[in-house]
């Protein structure tokens, strides 16, 4: 075991929400910018190009994080280190492998982990507010949770008819993870409940498309790894302007207890 003394440096592990520097927090900008060496996966570090001037940046790939997570300790014993982690660091990112390393190797080290702004709250402000009260967020990909434990983390929160978004809903290696999801949201919400399909939520190929689960499988193949889904719950509804679809609300209850 090292103690804290033997360390010099910091690390310091940042979400930096959708990518781009007006979705940032504060806090992650600055840390960034007093960093020595910044790593990541090399499509988060694409988005702070010009933040990344005259640092030691260190490109990684997908598959790689546990390699990227050691990469990053060692270096934080004399650097100021900046792990980008796309989203929130803590929401499906790189701060639950860079802590689970530290305690395994237990390493004392100065830490702090960067909040920012996660897929689902990104996709849900674009189309009006979806997730106004409770709501899951379950991702689709198989590559570290086995298929038959999401599918019955599925059937648990849509049956209690809150809205679920659904990360990684698809991909070339997993095309039927989406559709077995729709299928068991079939099982027990109504064809009218609202849908959004968020694709590149924040970035130059944003597209928002709003339908229903009766719908969705019209637009199935418009569907891949950077597409958040937000299905609504059992009282969301689509928020309408005349015959158009503005986005989906989903009441948080002020109407059971105000006149308005």
């Amino acid at each position: 075991m090292q103690s804290p003394a033997e360390f010099t440096g910091a690390l310091a592990v940042v979400g930096i929400g959708p990518g781009s520097r007006d979705q940032m927090t504060a806090r992650a900008l600055k840390v960034i910018a007093r960093a020595d060496v910044v790593i990541g996966n090399e499509t988060y570090l694409d988005q702070l190009e010009p933040l990344l001037i005259g640092k030691n940046v260190i490109r990684s790939s997908m598959g790689k994080e546990v390699e990227r997570a050691k990469t990053a300790i060692k270096l934080a014993h004399i650097h100021r280190v900046a792990m980008i982690s796309g989203g929130d660091a803590g929401v499906y990112g790189m701060a639950g492998i860079v802590l689970e390393v530290l305690e395994h190797e237990k390493i004392k080290i100065p830490v702090e982990i960067v909040p920012g702004v996660t897929a689902a709250t990104a996709a849900a402000s674009l189309v009006g507010s979806p997730l106004s009260g409770d709501f899951a967020v379950i991702s689709l990909s198989d590559l570290l949770i086995p298929k038959d434990v999401i599918e019955k983390r599925l059937e648990a929160v849509f049956s209690v008819g809150i809205p679920v978004v659904l990360y990684n809903p698809k991909s070339r290696g997993r095309p039927q993870n989406f559709s077995d999801a729709i299928s068991i949201a079939r099982k027990y919400l109504d064809e009218t409940v609202p849908v959004a399909l968020v694709k590149d939520a924040y970035r130059p190929d944003e597209h928002v498309t709003i339908t229903t689960l009766g719908d969705i499988d019209r637009y199935c193949e418009d569907v891949d790894m950077h597409t958040t889904v937000i299905i609504g719950g059992s009282e969301s509804r689509i928020w309408r302007s005349g015959e158009d679809a503005r986005g989906i609300i989903t009441p948080r209850g002020y109407h059971r207890k105000y006149i308005y």
